[in-house]
Order: C-alpha cells, then sequence, then structure tokens
C-alpha cells in the first residue's frame, strides 16, 4: 500500500515536528484511521519531501515527526503556459489539475479582449494544484501567477528567455508546435487564447514580439483541450 502523501508549507530541510492543518489532520485521523506511529509523507511543493510519523493523531492537529527529508532539484526545460480564463470555471480546474499531473513550471491565468469569466479565485485554484501535486507524487507545485491582462503579460514576458509561442485559430502560415519541439530551449512559453481566439490585434502584438505562431492540430480545440494539448506536447517533446 502507499504511503499517504499530504502537503505542508511550513516543511522544510531542518523542519524537525511539525502539526498538520485541520483539513489533513481530519483526513488523516477520520478518513485514513491514521493513528499515532502511522507513516507519512510531506511535501512542500517546493522539492522537499520527508517522511513522518506521527505522535499525535488529532481531527484537527495532527503532530507528525520527521524522520527522513529529501530534496529533489527543480528541472531544467521549464514550460510555461499563459492561458485565458473561461467562462466555466470547472473547465479551467480541470486545466489546472491536468497540467500539474503532467508536469507543467508556471501557469499564468490571461485575461484576453475575448476572455468572457474575469472571476478567479485563487485560493480556490491553489488548493486543487496541491491536490493534484499529492496525487501525482510530485515535489514540486507549479506556480500559479496572478491573472494578468494580454497586453501586460506581453510586456512582463519580454525579459523571459527560451521560446515563446503563441497557438492561434486564424488560417495564416503556422507550424505544427510538435515542429518546434527539435532544439529545446530551457524554457519554453505559450500563449493559449479564449474560446473566441484571440483577437488579430493580440496575434500581431505577440508576433512583434517575437513569438512563433503555431498550430496543435486540425480540429478547432476548447480552451482547456488546448492547454492540455500544449503542455503534454511541450512535455513530451
Amino acid at each position: 500500500m502507499d504511503i499517504p502523501f499530504f502537503f505542508s508549507h511550513e516543511l522544510n530541510q531542518q523542519t524537525k515536528t511539525l502539526v498538520l492543518d485541520e483539513a489533513a489532520s481530519r483526513h488523516a485521523v477520520q478518513v485514513l484511521r491514521m493513528k499515532e506511529g502511522a507513516i507519512l509523507q510531506l511535501a512542500n511543493g517546493k522539492g522537499t519531501i520527508a517522511q513522518a510519523a506521527i505522535t499525535d493523531a488529532h481531527k484537527k492537529s495532527t503532530e507528525v515527526t520527521i524522520e527522513a527529508t529529501s530534496y529533489e532539484p527543480p528541472v531544467e526545460h521549464k514550460i510555461a503556459i499563459a492561458i485565458s480564463l473561461v467562462k466555466n470555471a470547472a473547465r479551467f480546474e480541470w486545466f489546472l489539475e491536468k497540467a500539474t499531473e503532467i508536469g507543467i513550471t508556471d501557469i499564468y491565468p490571461l485575461l484576453c479582449n475575448r476572455t468572457e469569466r474575469q472571476v478567479f479565485r485563487l485560493d480556490r485554484m491553489k488548493q486543487i494544484l496541491i491536490s493534484a501535486m499529492l496525487q501525482s507524487q510530485q515535489a514540486w507545485m507549479p506556480i500559479l501567477h496572478t491573472t494578468a491582462s494580454f497586453n501586460d503579460s506581453i510586456k512582463a514576458f519580454e525579459k523571459m528567455e527560451g521560446s515563446k509561442m503563441i497557438a492561434h485559430c486564424l488560417k495564416t502560415d503556422k507550424q505544427q508546435l510538435v515542429d518546434q519541439l527539435i532544439n529545446q530551449s530551457c524554457h519554453q512559453l505559450i500563449l493559449i487564447g479564449p474560446e473566441g481566439d484571440f483577437t488579430k490585434e493580440e496575434i500581431q502584438l505577440a508576433m512583434d514580439n517575437n513569438y512563433k505562431p503555431v498550430t496543435l492540430g486540425n480540429t478547432r480545440l476548447r480552451t482547456e483541450t488546448a492547454g492540455m494539448v500544449a503542455a503534454t506536447l511541450l512535455k513530451l517533446g
């Protein structure tokens, strides 16, 4: 049986003991029926993983003692996806979950000219990332950045090194994304637009800033599907 995985932002290389938060404590004690002496794993989402033993099983504040700690360095091949919010929040949450499982390093929620949804619950979205990280048993959690307009994001990405791409649906000269993966750089960024696609002005602005126009295939994809396809190709390419 796999050792249960829990998240703790307090965990670091020097931690000797810590107390799980109420949600994690309740899951350990009431759902998994763990008692004193039971072994679990902890991750802080920043590379540190620890094996710990429960010393005080309480449904609101379970205390654990760290028995061993390891550190997994961050990946050199960083993959960032800047993706428009969508009207159906559940679909965006689905994308966040799957992108985390795949191993995307950075996620930038975009507000484009045709973005329909303007509300973004950062705390809830981060909790989805934590759950997906624990489910896939990873040491690193993607950095979920705050929402920003398309124009502001382009400016913010100016100094970002690596390959930059924009996936859009206009019938112009574009390359298949898979053809861009032959010479991988240390950092790759792709822009994914809203379901109404980027505007011509947004596409032109990206291209003026040296973004390569790419296509994800021959079919028109929903925003979250396009994000998933891009994440998979960039991760496995």
